[in-house]
Order: structure tokens, then C-alpha cells, then sequence
């Protein structure tokens, strides 16, 4: 690894209630940032939008992928010193449930983001991750913390308007190339477990904006709001997203994306509108469209 690691074990009791030890992977300096980012989140007045202010305090922290591929067992990984697309979104939530929550510890942070990042809330070894973002969304609507925007039947525009499109998950990647997860190369029950996972998803329907309507007013897509997290929907086989980021309506009255984006190397508001952006990625059809609920 290019940077030092710190792993520590901190027991269940004070950190996560359980009966074992967790095993954490941080260094020094993502915990002081975690506190400092905790203790400044909570000097903000009530109708800040937190979700933005605090993915805005991680712009131009460089993008570095597989940020989570760091041990050879599951442990905690906490970075933010560099980010990948889903990192930064569960690192944005993680932050905001603890401020909600009117903490600055560290540790409430670790439980926070151990209960968005695995299987309702619980770290059971790599394939209790959440590894697609359609399990991501299950399990934390499960534990109250999001809630998925779908339109509604009968609106006045059309059914479900602006989520008109549908897709009929087909998730099959990791146990297809199962090759491409150094995690799971010889695992074969972690292979079982992954396979089974999928089976869960697959022949679920999920609604989505589609692509041709990201161009529209704030006024005509009304029901994405600042700070939502927008899940790119892909017709990539195997998968069912491709790319995360942050809903930003921009000076322009269109709609952008906030990500950890592999292009410009870094966490950046991207400058061109979501609509433009889209169109130079064939394979993404659309955004699913994901709030973190102000309180649970």
C-alpha cells in the first residue's frame, strides 16, 4: 500500500454493541478529519443542506479506485484522504446520520458508516457488503435512513413522471468475473454468498429518470432536490449502476453531478450539466434518485 495503515481493534461494546471485536483500517489523519469535519457540521445553522456542505468540504480530494480493496479479510475501511464514487456518497452519509445524530466521536461515525456500507448494518465478512447500489438502497431503506424518489402513479404528466423508464434488474457481474475481486479468488462460500445476493435482486423492477429528461427545468424535475444521491442506471450487463454522485442544481438552472469522478482525477461539481455529461456515456440510460431523510 502507498500509505501506512492503522489497524486497530476496538471492542463491540463501545463502538458497534455486538459480542466481537471489529477490525478497522484507518490512519491518524482520517480520524481527526472525521472530528474536525463532525465539529464544524455542527455549528451549522438548522436549514443548512447537509448533505452539501459536507460534500462540499471533500471536493478536490484525488479519486483513487477501489479504495475498499485494502486487507486481505472484510474490515472497516475509513479514507478520506482519497475517494471513489460510492466512498464518497457513504462517506457524505456517514457524516451526516452522525450529525443528526449531534455527535463528533469517531466511533459514532465508524457505526454510522458500518450501517450504511453492509447488509442491514452488519459487517459478516466481504459478501455482506453492499456491493451493487440496489442492495446499497434496500438495506438502507430497510434501516430508515433513505428513501428512493419514484414519482407516482396517476401524476398529471404521465405515470410515475419524470421516473417514466423502467429496467428489470439482470445482476450477474461479480460472480461472472469474480476474477476482477482479489477478495474473492478462492473464496468459494464469499462466490456462494455473492451469487445468492444477486438472486435477490434479479427480476426486480426499478424506476428511473430517464436520460432524455435530464436536460428539463428544476421546475419540470421538481422532485430532485440539492444534495440527493443519483445512481447512473446502466445497460452494462451484469449491472445495475455504474457511477454515483450528488444531485447540484447550477447557476445555468440545470441539473449537475458532485463526484469522485475517474476523468478529472479528483472529487469536483462537474462543470458541464448532467444531460451533457450522460450523453458522452452510451452505456448510462438514466438516474435513480436516492434522500437521505432528515431524521430517522
Amino acid at each position: 500500500m502507498k500509505h501506512l495503515k492503522t489497524r486497530i481493534l476496538i471492542t463491540a461494546l463501545a463502538l458497534f454493541c455486538a459480542s466481537a471485536a471489529q477490525a478497522l483500517t484507518y490512519q491518524k489523519t482520517d480520524s481527526t478529519r472525521v472530528v474536525e469535519l463532525l465539529t464544524k457540521g455542527r455549528r451549522q445553522p438548522s436549514t443548512e443542506n447537509m448533505m452539501m456542505y459536507y460534500a462540499q468540504q471533500l471536493v478536490g480530494l484525488p479519486y483513487v479506485g477501489k479504495t475498499l480493496e485494502v486487507n486481505p479479510t472484510e474490515e472497516l475501511a475509513v479514507n478520506l484522504r482519497e475517494l471513489d464514487c460510492t466512498t464518497l456518497v457513504e462517506t457524505v452519509v456517514a457524516l451526516v446520520l452522525t450529525t443528526q445524530q449531534g455527535s463528533t466521536r469517531f466511533a459514532d461515525y465508524c457505526n454510522n458508516l458500518t450501517k450504511i456500507r453492509y447488509r442491514d448494518g452488519r459487517l459478516d465478512g466481504y459478501a455482506s457488503r453492499n456491493h451493487y447500489f440496489s442492495e446499497w438502497i434496500d438495506s438502507n431503506e430497510r434501516q430508515g435512513f433513505i428513501a428512493e424518489i419514484k414519482g407516482k402513479k396517476g401524476d398529471s404528466r404521465g405515470d410515475y413522471y419524470p421516473f417514466v423508464d423502467a429496467q428489470t434488474l439482470d445482476i450477474t457481474y461479480m460472480s461472472t468475473h469474480p476474477a476482477s475481486y482479489p477478495m474473492l479468488k478462492g473464496d468459494a462460500q464469499a462466490l456462494k454468498q455473492i451469487k445468492a445476493n444477486e438472486q435477490r435482486l434479479c427480476g426486480r423492477t426499478v424506476r428511473y429518470i430517464p436520460r432524455r429528461l435530464l436536460g428539463s427545468s428544476k421546475k419540470e424535475l421538481s422532485c430532485v432536490h440539492d444534495g440527493d444521491i443519483l445512481a447512473i442506471v446502466t445497460k452494462k450487463a451484469g449491472l445495475d449502476v455504474s457511477h454515483l454522485g450528488l444531485a447540484v442544481w447550477g447557476r445555468d438552472g440545470k441539473l449537475h453531478l458532485l463526484n469522485a469522478s475517474q476523468i478529472h482525477k479528483k472529487v469536483v461539481l462537474e462543470p458541464m450539466t448532467l444531460e451533457t455529461y450522460m450523453k458522452k456515456h452510451p452505456t448510462q440510460l438514466g438516474v435513480r434518485v436516492i434522500r437521505v431523510k432528515s431524521e430517522k
